[in-house]
This record gives structure tokens, sequence and C-alpha cells, in this order.
């Protein structure tokens, strides 16, 4: 679509529409897969790693070489096949659709270039009378959860080629079916997009975070220190962390002691944390009551305070918004009135290998009270410290942002196919403009 104002008007068009139970318009058509499409699997050359079949020029797309749950085309591969190789596959032409077949099942790409393909993969052809390839990938994508439930096997599903061609299609005529592919490419662009920022701003967030936690903001002498940090900036302070603010451990009363279950302190786990989107955590899964505290002799983490994960997953942070409390996974960090909250979020999760390294334990590698009272790190003047926080957090707002709008045009882009490709809404009075990927086929 050449205009954004064009696919904001119809994106109102669809959000305004009537809700009402799915009905294909009179002018679509509903066919099995196998009765338009010529449907055959991939190969793998046997033996694999036979240097007569295996090293050449050709690539064979695996699908462990395709992010399938976000990709379009297929990109570079870890294996090439010889020509005596490709021979024993199944050579595709770029631009060939594919669906993956076995693990992550039922999701669509395109051959990026022409390749040779695993077994893992269905093959797609000669339907292009029919429909347009890209309406195609974007009504499989629609599908996956159904192809996925055709799939059997407890440990290993496979959508064999039978199993796929039951699938029933929903075919408009081909320039409504462009309509609908170029609305919901033009999602999937800006998607992409926000993934190219969210990238950028990445890269961007590890040379602050490295400069101004090793540098500082006021471009200042720096001297050698006795430590593992090097040169400092003069002004800095090495300090242990007890000899900046408590740390505070945490437990939890056995799970068949009801009355200390169900209440309202919030009571976070490691697992929550590193699932955590941001930096800040204001409730959990699971809460305590006032019963639990008193039998456990828990005191409440006051807000402001740095949640840091020290067991199993070590290093993780986060920063409470709201009085609560953690399980044993953690050793938590309650800054003084000389730290910035800010400044020692960024800090420890800047040292989280190297804490991590300082862990003891096989099987659950923990560090333990000790290490985490005793752990150095560099100390700036206070007013520093909230500049560097600062800064670090505008960062993080920003990729937060970013991530946002792209939760946002997922969820557009699952309401526009659920109304489009069911012809719940349809596309044919809305002026479009079809882009040359889409309009070349079909």
């Amino acid at each position: 679509m050449s205009e954004e104002a064009k696919l904001d008007e119809f994106i109102k068009e669809s959000e305004n529409s009537e809700v009402a139970e799915p009905t294909v318009p009179d002018n679509w058509r509903v066919v099995r897969a196998d009765e338009i499409i010529e449907i055959t699997r991939g190969a793998s050359p046997r033996p694999k790693g036979d240097p007569e079949l295996f090293g050449g020029d050709i690539p064979w797309v695996k699908i462990g070489d395709v992010d399938v749950k976000s990709a379009r085309y297929t990109g570079d591969t870890e294996d090439t096949v010889t020509e005596k190789g490709a021979k024993k596959s199944k050579l595709v032409d770029e631009g060939t659709l594919l669906v993956s077949n076995s693990g992550t099942c039922g999701y669509p790409v395109f051959a990026g270039i022409s390749s040779c393909v695993h077994d893992g993969w269905l093959i797609l052809r000669d339907y292009e009378d029919t429909l347009n390839p890209h309406y195609l990938y974007e009504y499989i994508r629609w599908k996956q959860n159904y192809l996925e439930s055709l799939a059997p096997g407890s440990t290993q599903i496979n959508l064999n080629t039978s199993r796929f061609g039951v699938l029933e299609i929903n075919i408009p005529p081909l320039f409504e079916q462009r309509n609908i592919a170029t609305v919901l490419y033009t999602v999937d662009q800006a998607i992409e997009k926000f993934d190219e920022l969210i990238e950028q701003a990445d890269r961007v967030k590890q040379g602050v975070t490295q400069t101004l936690l090793n540098e500082g903001v006021n471009n200042e002498v720096k001297s050698e220190t006795e430590s593992r940090f090097g040169k400092l900036p003069e002004s800095w302070d090495l300090r242990s962390l007890k000899g900046i603010g408590d740390i505070a451990g945490r437990t939890a009363p056995e799970k068949d002691e009801l009355d200390c279950w169900g209440g309202d302190i919030p009571w976070a786990t490691p697992s929550e944390i590193t699932s955590l989107e941001g930096q800040t955590i204001s409730d959990t899964e699971e809460h305590l009551t006032e019963i639990a505290l008193e039998k456990v002799s828990s005191n409440l983490l006051p807000p402001k305070s740095v949640l840091l994960t020290t067991r199993a997953t070590i290093g993780e942070c986060a920063v409470n918004t709201v009085e609560m409390t953690t399980n044993q996974g953690f050793k938590n960090f309650i800054p003084g009135e000389k730290v910035d909250t800010w400044y020692a979020y960024y800090r420890l999760k800047y040292e989280g290998d190297y804490l991590a390294s300082l862990s003891k334990g096989s099987t659950f590698p923990e560090v333990g009270k000790d290490t985490v009272e005793n752990f150095v790190i560099p100390v700036p003047p206070l007013e520093e410290q909230k500049e560097i926080g600062q800064r670090l957090r505008s960062v993080d707002d920003l990729i937060l942002s970013y991530k946002s709008n792209k939760q946002q045009y997922k969820r557009l882009k699952r309401g526009l196919m659920q109304d489009l490709l069911s012809g719940t809404v349809r596309t044919i009075d809305t002026n479009i403009t079809v882009p040359d990927e889409v309009a070349q086929h079909g």
C-alpha cells in the first residue's frame, strides 16, 4: 500500500464493522488444498555428511535455518549440497512457498533463493492460476493452529502431504486476494520496521551502557585501580554492596500452609523477572498473607529496591514499584541514601555474568549472601549516578515503546486476518495500491 493514510482508513473501517458469524461471500469458493495445489515433500540426501553429496554450492534449507514464526523468506543455510546431492533432495525456485511439516509445523515461508529443501518442508506448486502466493501465505498463517492440530505425535509431530491436503481454502477473486494480501503485507512491513528499530536501539544501548558505566558523564580523568575494573574516573569509589545498602534474602512458607497464600502481598519468583518486559515489577502471579510474613520472619522490600536473582538464573534484575517479597532465588539490594536505585539496577545487570562466575553448585548454581554483600562495584557521586541511570532508562524506554508498537501491530494483524480471510470484511471498494511483490503473482 503506497500511502499509510489509506491503510489507516481501511483499519478504521474494519474496527467499526459489525461483529457477525463469518460467512464466505457468494463470489468466493471453498476448495481443498489438494484439489488445487501440487503438494510434495522435501528430501534429505543420504548418508548425511557424504562429501559427494554435501559441501557444494547449492543451499540446503532445514527447519533450523529459519525462524518460521516470523520469517517470510528463507535466508542463509548451515549446509549446502553438491549437484549429486541435489538429485537426492528437492530443488525449488526462488519464491516457492514452503510449509514446515515437523517440530514447529504449519508455518509458511517463501524460498529466498533457488535452493534444495530438507524433508522437514512441504513444497507447494502449480496454484498460481487460482491463488495469489502472498494470499496463500497469509491464509496458511491464519490456519497454522488448525494445521498443527492435524499433525499427530506426542514428541515429534508431523504434517504430511495428505494431512495438509485436507485444508479448506477460502478463494476470493484474484483481485480481491491481491487486496487482502496487500493489507496484511503492509502490516507485516510495519512489524519488520519495528524489529529493525528494536535491533538498532539494542546496539545503541550496548555501546551507551559500556561507556556510561566505565567512563561516566563528566569526561573525567581516570586513574588506575587495584581491581578488575582497571582505570576509573578519579571521583568514583569502589564499595561493597553491604557498604552502600542492605542485602535482603527472602524465603517462603510451604505450599500446604494454606493460611499463608492468597493474600495481598506480591511474592516474586526468578522466572517472573526473566520474563519481565521492562525494568519494573508491580505485581506477581502469587501472593502471601501477613501470616506468611510472620511465619518466615520476612520483612517486605521497600519500593525502589533492586530484585537480584542469585539462584539458577543469576544476575537478572528488576525494580519493584510497590512493597513486595520474593522467594529464595534472590539476594535483593536495598540502596542506601548515597546510591541511586537506577544506577544500582544497571550496574548489577551489567555485572551479571561476573556475579554468575562466583556461584557455587553444579545442579543449581547459586550465589550466597556473603558473596553478594562483599560484591564490589564502582560508585560515582550521587548526581552522576542519577544522570547515568536516567540516560540508560531513556534508551530502555525507547526500546519498550518500539516493542509496544510492534505488539499493537501484531494484534491488529490477527484481527485483520480473521476479518479479511473469512470474508467478514471486504476490500473490493477500498482504494488499495498493490505493491509489485504482491502484484506480480496472479
